[in-house]
């Protein structure tokens, strides 16, 4: 039987149960992704809001 174990959340390798990571560089890297992934979150949720505040503010120009 297989030992209980879990998988590297960054490469995938099977890791001890109690790790979530084989090393501290695949640490590092799924640390730089996350804050990669927030940013470009960030930046397109911006830019959503002001595509719908530019859309609401022509709609209320005079014709």
């Amino acid at each position: 039987m297989v030992e209980d174990h879990r998988h590297c959340l960054s490469c995938g390798k099977a890791v001890e149960k109690d790790k979530l990571f084989c090393s501290s560089s695949c640490e590092e890297l799924f640390k730089k992704q996350q804050e990669r992934m927030r940013k470009a979150r960030t930046f397109s949720l911006l830019l959503l809001f002001l595509l719908l505040f530019l859309l609401m503010a022509l709609s209320l120009l005079p014709r």
